[in-house]
């Protein structure tokens, strides 16, 4: 029997519990028609002293009683002065208190939420209210009833701080979005896939086969192979098969949306060897840029007079005691000669050195160079090396946020405000992604010489797109490959067997080197065997301070073998709970603790930093993607990290943004390098990542020592396994000007 719904509406007399997660509330609420009852459901933001309207039906809690539990609810703002005192009074409304409620309720009476809301200038008159604290009490007021709505709208399909992502996001207009297209949803930084965008749609009665609905699957197809396989377009036929799975559709259905041009918003229709195929325009219209701004600057440089170079790198040999290579003496002729250069090579083939030789000679010539890299640790890491400053590519085009949420971001250096340098020098270019690749460019100002360095072996990009490996095989640009491993490095076990591994040959397990050990164990063991390493074993023989220094580099998130899993039970080893040690829980399992190792795992451009290290407090704006850091403390509202010393607050809303990096995948480690790594090889590997790239990428990660754990069989099959996954891209072909559309 279905219970009866029927309607109440009361006061709040008092709350019995909150989530702040989820919402779920519990209260006394006091009727119209003088009856104190309890009232259980998803109530955002609820307080005690406001009239509220609800409908829901009326159930037997075997431990608490009969109780009204709310289906929907809508909050009626109190209207006499003793019943606005109290909900003011109630710290509903963020920095007002008990004191200050009444200073407003005294001056205002029954205008008083109409003051808050509309005129928060008339607060400044009372005294203990400033003029920042008045407009912070007008934005909780008016974000907190905007986002109730939200919640209340999505009817428990989306949680609080995915209504509070969307209101940031949206603004006044996120009820009129929300109705109209719900699947909006699934194309910002919320979070919200379209199997979520579905519930909150049927919610709202939206039919399957809803205009918006197949429109934005499509797009959301598009989204997902390009995110998740890195291609920048995707042929029909496979955009249908999948699009009809997603939507539960036939594909009599779609047809309308492949006929006509620019009926699916956003997306761009293409040929591919006469293929037709669709394209995000973002992809499309950036991989078009890069292939004509790279062209440009290739051809329009200004020719440096190298005739006294061989001299100049004379010099360089005999004031560093050293003898540069017949291929790397002609990575730097090509690099003076060519507008765009590529510099590619293993670990141990010098590709540094060319950089050092390079910034001197520049500044022979007089020119002002700009070193650059994808990654913080990358650029680090280059800063070290070449004894001058690198930045982040972002940090260099000086990044601002695109808007809240926007998951873009914007950049101050621009075509209208190019960089100013004479050289560009890119590392660790295999990084590079499609978008990040078109906004360095359309910043570069021509006559501007680009050096890319990279090495085409290893995994490509994260994001979109192919672009070192598009530009090499283009063969429109000056191509070096340093393939000689010199004297210092061949002592090396990393650099030897990444060499080999490269080459497809196994390691000589039986040669005993420093520096790289492999370790037969098996699968159910690898986890306690790791994390022992980590705490005893490797500390026991190289001191307390190399645990610091260690980072598991694993294929897999999951598997008992995988990040997740090892995170877990190195965090028990590590960082164990502790009465002197604040932690919170976010979701089922995770649980983060004061010393924990986190990696940021989006940029986040707006979030404030400050460095007080030597004494000189630095204050800056932005964390990104793959950095690693602590957590030096965590408080109610707060989770305070340091970031290689930059120090951060998170909200605890903002926890998504970071997971436990003890362990981490090998597409996060691309452009860092670690003191240790530790590289569990479980037998249970996915075949799809049992690729020689991919364990050559992992070892190359490791600057002093390679411990590779696991299963012999598993290693050496990602070893004979030498195929690379494709990536639909168009830079190649448009740079040979073989691109149909």
């Amino acid at each position: 029997m279905v219970a009866e719904r029927v309607k109440i509406k009361g006061t709040v007399e008092k709350i019995i519990y909150q989530s702040t997660e989820s919402w779920y509330s519990v209260c006394d609420v006091f009727t119209d028609n003088s009856n104190q009852i309890v009232v259980v459901g998803t109530m955002p933001y609820i307080s005690t002293g406001e009239e509220i309207e609800a409908t829901g039906c009326w159930v037997l809690n075997k431990d608490y009683g009969r109780q009204f539990k709310v289906e929907e609810y809508k909050k009626i703002l109190p209207k006499q002065k003793n019943s606005i005192l109290r909900y003011l009074s109630s710290g509903a409304i963020k920095g007002v208190g008990p004191k200050i409620a009444k200073k407003i309720v005294d001056q205002y009476g029954e205008d008083s939420f109409d003051v808050i809301a509309n005129h928060p200038d008339w607060l400044i008159q009372i005294s203990g209210i400033s003029r920042k604290k008045a407009y912070e009490i007008n934005f909780d007021f008016k974000e907190k009833s905007e986002i109730r709505d939200i919640l209340t709208l999505s009817n428990g399909t989306v949680s609080s701080n995915e209504a509070v992502k969307i209101h940031k996001s949206w603004g006044k207009n996120s009820i009129n979005i929300l109705k109209e297209n719900p699947y909006m949803l699934c194309f910002g930084d919320f979070g919200i896939g379209f199997k979520r965008a579905d519930e909150i749609a049927f919610s709202f009665g939206i039919g399957i086969r809803d205009k918006n609905r197949i429109e934005c699957g499509l797009r959301y197809v598009l989204q997902v192979y390009a995110n998740r396989d890195g291609h920048t377009y995707v042929p029909n036929k496979l955009i249908k098969e999948s699009a009809c799975k997603l939507l539960n559709v036939d594909q009599t259905d779609l047809e309308g949306f492949f006929e006509e041009e620019g009926k699916i918003k956003g997306v761009v229709s293409i040929k591919v060897n006469n293929e037709p195929c669709l394209a995000l325009n973002e992809l499309y219209f950036s991989e078009v840029n890069i292939a004509k701004k790279l062209e440009y600057l290739d051809k329009h440089v200004t020719r440096l007079d190298s005739s006294n170079t061989l001299y100049i790198i004379e010099e360089l040999e005999n004031r560093d005691g050293i003898k540069y290579a017949n291929m790397q003496k002609k990575a730097i002729f090509k690099s003076l000669e060519s507008g765009i250069s590529i510099i590619t090579g293993g670990p141990g083939t010098g590709k540094t050195t060319v950089v050092r030789a390079l910034i001197n000679i520049f500044n022979r010539f007089g020119m002002d160079y700009a070193l650059c890299a994808p990654t913080g640790r990358a650029a680090k890491r280059m800063s070290e090396a070449t004894l001058n400053e690198a930045k982040t590519i972002h940090r260099l085009l000086e990044v601002e946020s695109g808007g809240e949420f926007s998951g873009k971001p914007r950049f101050c250096r621009n075509a209208q405000n190019p960089l100013e340098q004479d050289v560009i020098i890119v590392d660790e270019t295999s990084m590079i992604d499609v978008s990040l690749m078109n906004a360095l460019l359309t910043a570069i100002k021509p006559g501007t010489r680009i050096v890319f360095i990279g090495d085409i072996n290893q995994l490509p990009s994260v994001g979109e797109g192919n672009i070192l490996h598009d530009m090499i095989t283009s063969e429109k640009f000056s191509v070096v490959c340093l393939n000689e491993i010199f004297r210092q490095s061949k002592q090396s076990g990393i650099v030897v067997n990444a060499h080999k591994i490269n080459n497809g040959e196994y390691p000589d397990f039986n040669e005993k080197y420093d520096d790289f050990f492999f370790i037969p164990v098996n699968e159910e063991e690898i986890p306690n065997y790791v994390a022992n390493l980590c705490k005893n074993r490797l500390p026991k023989k190289y001191g307390d301070d190399i645990e610091e220094k260690i980072q598991i580099i694993a294929p897999t998130k999951r598997s008992i073998s995988g990040t997740i899993n090892l995170n877990s039970v190195i965090q028990d080893h590590i960082n164990p709970k502790s009465s002197n040690k604040e932690e919170i829980k976010h979701g089922e399992t995770h649980v983060f603790r004061e010393g924990d190792k986190i990696m940021q795992l989006k940029n986040n451009y707006d979030v404030e930093w400050y460095d007080s290290n030597n004494g000189i407090e630095t204050l800056g704006k932005g964390v990104f993607n793959g950095d690693i850091g602590k957590i030096t403390s965590i408080s109610d509202e707060f989770i305070q990290i340091d970031f290689s010393g930059k120090k951060i607050e998170f909200t605890n809303a903002e926890i998504d943004q970071i997971d436990h990096a003890y362990a981490i995948t090998v597409h996060k480690s691309q452009g860092s390098e670690y003191p240790i790594v530790i590289i569990p090889i479980p037998s249970t590997c996915p075949p799809i990542l049992r690729t020689r790239n991919l364990i050559y990428t992992a070892i190359t990660r490791a600057e002093k020592m390679v411990i590779v754990v696991g299963d012999k069989e598993t290693f050496l099959q990602m070893i004979d396994n030498n195929s690379k996954a494709n990536r639909n891209t168009m830079l190649s072909a448009l740079l040979r000007g073989k691109n149909e559309n």
